[in-house]
């Protein structure tokens, strides 16, 4: 799946889990803020073993770096697009968040964790769409994907995924705000604090 997809995904992903919660938290408004951008960061975190991604278009050394990274990684969808690389990464996103929690002292790193791991379980579930699947079960080297006839499966960045995912996903969301909108009016009137 594209960038773009990935985004709205983890973004119904989250949205989908807050929504499902029987009692909703209080936390700062900059925790919500670090959610946002933690889910959004993890829905495109497991393509960071691909030297075109988003993320190393936008640093200064991407075509470097990326390629080093890919590499060191195994390539695209091996390592980061498992649950052993779901493992790995959240294990190393939990230690950089306790790090820095002295500097963010108003926010609740434990949300903005769990926002990082939806948004990273979101891309991995998309990518299972596409034809080329995903090796969910490293050290095994099987790619799975839903359907399992790959004929039936997503290309991805082609018609379909432009004009049957993305909008699907949109409704999805829209469908989610409509159905929970008490409980999202009061998560953000109650639930979150300055």
């Amino acid at each position: 799946m594209k960038a773009r997809t990935h985004d709205v995904a983890a973004a119904t992903a989250l949205l989908g889990v807050v929504a499902v919660q029987p009692t909703l938290p209080t936390v700062t408004l900059a925790t919500a803020i670090a959610v946002i951008i933690a889910d959004q960061i993890g829905g495109i975190a497991p393509d960071i073993d691909q030297p075109t991604a988003p993320l190393w278009r936008n640093l200064p050394i991407a075509g470097i770096a990326g390629r080093f990274v890919g590499k060191m990684l195994g390539g695209h969808r091996f390592l980061t697009h498992s649950l052993l690389g779901m493992v790995l990464m959240g294990f190393l996103s939990h230690t950089l968040l306790t790090f820095f929690q002295p500097l963010m002292p108003h926010v609740q790193i434990e949300y903005v964790w769990w926002a990082f791991m939806i948004g990273m379980a979101s891309h991995l579930i998309m990518d299972s769409f596409t034809k080329e699947g995903v090796p969910w079960l490293l050290p095994i080297p099987i790619k799975f994907g839903v359907p399992p006839l790959k004929r039936f499966r997503f290309t991805t960045g082609k018609w379909p995924e432009t004009f049957i995912v993305l909008p699907t996903l949109l409704l999805i969301i829209t469908g989610l705000c409509a159905a929970n909108y008490n409980q999202l009016a009061t998560l953000i009137h109650a639930h979150i604090i300055r």
